[in-house]
């Protein structure tokens, strides 16, 4: 028996942004990898490279240097449709500000996504997740018509909903009251839990950070420390 590939493998991972004559160095070579179905957290300060390294594990932003396998695709090697196409399915986000399309209602915002990458019964799908966080009363209304847990649940279902490898979630209470994110992040690690996703959360709340399996903290663009709970 070998050993499943692991859901994330970085190696000497770097990123450098601006011109040749100005360049900013990002990510300092970062080695991170991840097992199947691991709960990790994100954690470090405003500027620490948090966010450029998801934008770059999520295939949204390509690695200056370095190796990276995510749920089994070379990211480092696959040009931008291929990139794409293995974003599609194996990955699932959930941001900060909820980025719900405005003119689509609960259900749409879930099933369409589902519908672009060709899955069948997506609006059987995307109503059954609704459900499952709790907004099974609400596939009719529009984003204006939601509070903001409920956008964030929409946010939550629509990642989960096409059941991929991988759910990166970056601050995903930032936008929330306290009590509401406390109820967002139950959410997400029941929702995950029941899928049996590997989870990456971006925060830097120590607090939620503790709630994960293992809390991987960066500074200055490079892993300071990584430890498992």
């Amino acid at each position: 028996m070998t050993s499943p590939s692991p859901a994330i493998c970085a190696r000497n991972l770097t990123l450098t942004l601006g011109s040749t004559a100005a360049p900013v160095e990002i990510l300092k070579g970062i080695d991170l990898i991840v097992t199947d179905g691991e709960v990790v957290a994100l954690l470090g300060p405003s500027g620490s490279g948090k966010s450029s390294l998801m934008a770059v594990l999520t295939g949204l932003e390509r690695a200056t240097g370095g190796s990276l396998e995510v749920a089994g695709a070379d990211f480092a090697t696959l040009d931008e449709d291929a990139l794409a196409r293995a974003r599609r399915g194996r990955i699932g986000i959930v941001l900060q500000a909820f980025h719900l399309l405005p003119t689509m209602t609960a259900l749409e915002n879930v099933a369409t996504p589902m519908e672009l990458a060709g899955m069948s019964a997506a609006r059987e799908r995307a109503a059954a997740e609704l459900e499952a966080v709790g907004l099974g009363h609400r596939l009719s209304h529009y984003p204006t018509q939601l509070s903001g847990g409920e956008q964030q649940r929409v946010a939550i279902a629509r990642a989960i909903a096409p059941r991929p490898a991988l759910i990166f979630a970056d601050e995903p209470t930032g936008n929330l009251d306290a009590a509401t994110g406390e109820a967002i992040t139950d959410l997400l690690f029941a929702r995950r839990a029941e899928t049996g996703a590997t989870l990456l959360v971006i925060t830097h709340d120590a607090e939620l950070a503790a709630r994960c399996e293992r809390v991987v903290t960066l500074a200055d663009g490079r892993i300071a420390s990584d430890t498992h709970g």
